[in-house]
């Protein structure tokens, strides 16, 4: 069993910069694929970024790639989401989830973390 909890959202204005942490418990989730999804209110759930167990692949949104970073410190069991260039857009609730395998749908999940990009 894993569990994830996030941190670090916040009341940013456009252009500013934000990390989110994602902690996680149990003694195999440093070999997990990680990734973080967010979702807007009234929108579906959407992916934002994944990282590999090995820390040598990430993919990205096309809608942040470029400004948001993903990184994982397996000896923490943590995972963060360096977000640059913050936009109006990017307001969503930010939840952590993690596979095993990286195949397939992802198991475990996080309560989330509130990110709003006002003016």
């Amino acid at each position: 069993q894993v569990q994830l909890v996030e941190s670090g959202g916040g009341l940013v204005q456009p252009g500013d910069s934000l990390r989110l942490s994602c902690a996680a418990s149990g003694r195999t989730s440093s070999t997990y694929v990680m990734a973080w999804f967010r979702q807007a209110p009234g929108k579906e759930r959407e992916f934002v970024a994944r990282i590999s167990a090995t820390n040598d692949y990430t993919a990205y949104a096309n809608s942040v790639k470029g400004r948001f970073t993903m990184s994982r410190d397996n000896a923490k069991n943590t995972v963060y989401l360096q977000m640059n260039s913050l936009k109006l857009e990017d307001t969503a609730t930010y939840y952590c989830a993690a596979n095993p395998t990286g195949i397939g749908s992802w198991q475990y999940w996080g309560q989330g973390t509130q990110v709003t990009v006002s003016s």
